[in-house]
C-alpha cells in the first residue's frame, strides 16, 4: 500500500530549499509513484526557468571531474546548481553505483548544490528513464542550472540532446577512439567541445582533428548556424571552468537570439509526452489479462501459427475493447 504523501507540503518544503524534500520528490519520480500526476500538475507553473546543461562523451574523458569543476565555477557566480549523475545500474541491486557522488563529495555540504545519482535500470542512450521528469522537478523547485552527466557509453549516448538546452561533449587526448566516437554520432549533438586533460601529450593533435572535422561539417551547412567552440580544460586542477561557462553563456545568447531555445524546449516537451504515453501503453500491455494474452500470442508466433504483425494487431485490438 502506498505511503500517504502530502504533496502540497512536500513541494512547499522543496521550494524552500530543503534537500530532504527535494530528494523525496525525486524518489517519487523514480518509483513512478501514484502521486506523480499531482506533483507534475502542481509544479508545472514553476518550470521553464532553469538552464539544462548536458555533459557527455566517452568513458575516461573526465565527465565527473569536469562536472565538479563546473559546479565550483557556477557557485562562484552565485548560481544554485543541481546535478543528475546517471550511473550504470548495479547488476545485483539495480541501483546506481554512486561513483559520481563520491567524486563530487567536496560539494556535498554546500546548501546551494544538490547532487543525485540515478540508475539507468537498463535504459539505453546514456540517461535513466526518469531523467526528464527529475530535471523538471529540479527546475521547478528553484535551481538556476541543472547539470546532467550521462553514463559515458560513447557513440550511442545521444539522448541527452533531447533534454539539454546546451550539450557539452568531452574528449581527452590519448584515448584512441575518442574522436572516432564523435564521428559516429556525438559530433552532431555537441554545442561545445571540451578537450579535457589538455596538459597531456596529444592534446594539440586532438584539437586539430576536431577542428578539421568541424570545418568539413560546416561546409555542408547553409544559413546561420552555431559554430561549436573547442575549449581546453584540465578539470583535475580546476583549469578552464570559466572558459567553459563563457562558451555556454555565448551559446545561451545564441539560442535566445535565434529562437532555438524555444524550439528545443518544445521538442523536449513533445518527447516527454510521448515517452509517458508509451510507458502507459506498455503498462496496459503488461496488465492485459495479467500478461497472459502477450504470452499466448508469443507462443502462437513461435509455433508458426501467427505472424508477429498479426499478433501485435490482436494485442492492440484487445486494449481497445
Amino acid at each position: 500500500m502506498p505511503i500517504p504523501v502530502d504533496v502540497d507540503d512536500l513541494i512547499a518544503r522543496a521550494r524552500e530549499g530543503q534537500p530532504r524534500a527535494v530528494a523525496r520528490l525525486l524518489s517519487l519520480v523514480e518509483d513512478a509513484s501514484p502521486h506523480l500526476r499531482e506533483i507534475a500538475r502542481t509544479l508545472t507553473p514553476y518550470t521553464g526557468r532553469a538552464r539544462i546543461i548536458g555533459l557527455t562523451g566517452p568513458p575516461g574523458a573526465g565527465k565527473s571531474t569536469s562536472t565538479a569543476m563546473l559546479l565550483s565555477a557556477l557557485r562562484a557566480q552565485g548560481k544554485r546548481v543541481a546535478v543528475l549523475a546517471i550511473d550504470p545500474s548495479s547488476p545485483f541491486s539495480g541501483g546506481a553505483l554512486l561513483g559520481d557522488r563520491i567524486r563530487m563529495g567536496e560539494h556535498a555540504t554546500d546548501p546551494g548544490v544538490f547532487i543525485r545519482s540515478m540508475a539507468t535500470r537498463g535504459h539505453l542512450g546514456g540517461l535513466a528513464w526518469a531523467t526528464p521528469q527529475s530535471a523538471r522537478v529540479l527546475d521547478a523547485v528553484g535551481f538556476d542550472v541543472v547539470l546532467i552527466e550521462t553514463v559515458g557509453v560513447g557513440q550511442s549516448e545521444v539522448d541527452v540532446v533531447q533534454l539539454a538546452d546546451s550539450t557539452v561533449v568531452l574528449l581527452a587526448p590519448g584515448m584512441g577512439d575518442g574522436v572516432q566516437a564523435a564521428k559516429a554520432g556525438v559530433l552532431e549533438i555537441a554545442d561545445i567541445f571540451v578537450v579535457n586533460k589538455a596538459d597531456r601529450d596529444g592534446a594539440d593533435a586532438t584539437i586539430r582533428e576536431l577542428t578539421d572535422m568541424l570545418s568539413a561539417s560546416r561546409r555542408e551547412i547553409t544559413g546561420p548556424s552555431w559554430r561549436q567552440p573547442i575549449v581546453r580544460t584540465v578539470a583535475s586542477r580546476g583549469e578552464g571552468g570559466d572558459d567553459v561557462l563563457d562558451a555556454l553563456a555565448r551559446h545561451h545568447s545564441w539560442l535566445l537570439d535565434t529562437g532555438e531555445l524555444a524550439g528545443r524546449r518544445n521538442e523536449r516537451a513533445r518527447a516527454e509526452v510521448e515517452a509517458i504515453a508509451l510507458r502507459q501503453v506498455q503498462a496496459e500491455f503488461a496488465g492485459l489479462h495479467g500478461g497472459e494474452a502477450v504470452r499466448l500470442l508469443g507462443k502462437r508466433v513461435a509455433d508458426g501459427e501467427l505472424d508477429p504483425y498479426a499478433a501485435a494487431d490482436e494485442l492492440v485490438a484487445g486494449l481497445r475493447r
